[in-house]
């Protein structure tokens, strides 16, 4: 058993309200359980409660056992001075605040059903992925739809993370921020995070002058991430080079020599050399990206907006200095409904909240637009039972498993605590 187990009994009044008693007889009347605020300190503040007839207002500390008190060294914090009850499971000491004043105790074990102890354990018993495997196809409809939605603002308050981290860095330049982020996005797992390094590393003032210049865009972006540092005869890669020797020069600009870079394993659409140039023939096609980003309002404007190829010499290229067949090469509109998610969503989420706008409905119609990610957790949920009609659904089971199911988060989450028939009665 955990602790947390018992911060749920606590909090949902998991246990039997009625003649209680404190571990030396004192009757005990619940007025409120206090708030659970997950912080340090006590684990519930201003509960009120009324001890031997006596009403108090103060903090609930919770333990496995009253010795924790001392082992987590509670008797030399003042901020437990203000402890009304030590709710416990096994009481096997006494405790007393720093006056010397002894700590009512509740020991839960002597009210909580057998059921739902029960219930916590059988569902926290390893399972061969997730906990609750062989029982949340029986969840009823409504309790599953509430916390995908939950769940899918959780994903983007994630990401939301990362964009307010990188607006930091630029000093709340949001366009260049913007255009991180879909760099990131458009160099997918394998090669996302050296794309994203490449455009922080890229002043933003260079790109903007240079942006209507195709040729320049590309010698920036294969220049910066590196691209450029072997030797071909190939004559538009010396075309390239030279042009990144010129602006190098005249912009002072670096390249990021310890990124790596993965062809490996990718098909060839997917190469870095495809993906930059299709991002580079993205911003040279508009001249405010980020704003028609901004602006659209559906996958379909989204896939108008998108629909580019690349220039001439990649249409004949996978790989510098290496011939291949004619193809045009554009962005497909599989690849666009990743980029809508991984960051044309998450980007507007916090756009707008920085503007205190509340953009959640606009943003789940974009993901129920799009058909449900195919991948190895989705696969595994579908075999579950559970089936995902879209992305809003599948964004929201890739943020169980990776936020809750992985770390046996069941407790916190709403699948797990109805299971265990935990349900708000405060």
């Amino acid at each position: 058993m955990k602790e947390e187990f018992l911060h749920f009994v606590w909090l949902y009044k998991k246990f039997k309200l009625t003649d209680l008693f404190t571990t030396i007889g004192q009757p005990i009347t619940i007025l409120n359980t206090g708030q659970y605020l997950q912080k340090e300190g006590p684990d519930f503040f201003n509960a009120q409660l009324i001890i031997n007839n006596l009403r108090w207002a103060g903090n609930i500390e919770i333990h496995l056992k009253s010795s924790d008190w001392y082992v987590h060294h509670h008797q030399n914090d003042a901020n437990y001075d203000n402890v009304i009850l030590h709710v416990v499971w096994e009481h096997d000491v006494d405790v007393f605040r720093q006056n010397n004043d002894s700590i009512p105790v509740l020991e839960l074990k002597n009210y909580v059903q057998p059921v739902i102890v029960a219930q916590y354990e059988q569902l926290m018993k390893p399972k061969s992925w997730i906990n609750c495997e062989k029982e949340i196809s029986n969840i009823e409809d409504f309790t599953l739809q509430h916390w995908i939605e939950r769940l899918f603002i959780e994903r983007l308050q994630k990401k939301a993370i990362e964009v307010n981290n990188l607006l930091a860095a630029t000093i709340n330049d949001w366009e260049h921020v913007f255009y991180a982020f879909l760099a990131k996005s458009f160099g997918l797992n394998a090669n996302g995070n050296s794309f994203l390094k490449m455009i922080q590393t890229l002043p933003m003032s260079v790109i903007r002058k240079e942006r209507h210049n195709l040729q320049h865009l590309e010698a920036l972006f294969f220049g910066t991430i590196g691209l450029l540092n072997t030797d071909y005869e190939d004559v538009y890669f010396l075309e390239l080079k030279k042009e990144w020797i010129f602006m190098q020069h005249k912009y002072q600009l670096e390249t990021v020599n310890h990124l790596t870079i993965q062809f490996f394993k990718h098909r060839p659409d997917n190469f870095p050399t495809i993906r930059l140039a299709q991002f580079a023939q993205l911003i040279y096609s508009h001249d405010n990206l980020f704003q028609a980003c901004l602006d659209v309002t559906s996958t379909k404007e989204m896939y108008q907006l998108f629909t580019v190829q690349v220039s001439p010499y990649w249409r004949s290229h996978y790989i510098f200095d290496k011939e291949s067949p004619l193809k045009k090469k554009f962005i497909t509109p599989r690849f666009i409904d990743l980029v809508i998610l991984n960051c044309i969503i998450p980007f507007r989420f916090c756009y707008a909240s920085s503007k205190g706008n509340e953009p959640i409905e606009q943003l789940i119609a974009f993901a129920t637009a799009i058909s449900p990610e195919k991948n190895a957790i989705i696969e595994r949920f579908q075999r579950l039972g559970i089936k995902p009609v879209d992305s809003y659904h599948s964004q929201a089971l890739l943020q169980l498993k990776n936020g809750y199911c992985n770390y046996n988060r069941c407790l916190n989450c709403e699948i797990g605590q109805k299971l265990i028939n935990f349900t708000s009665s405060n």
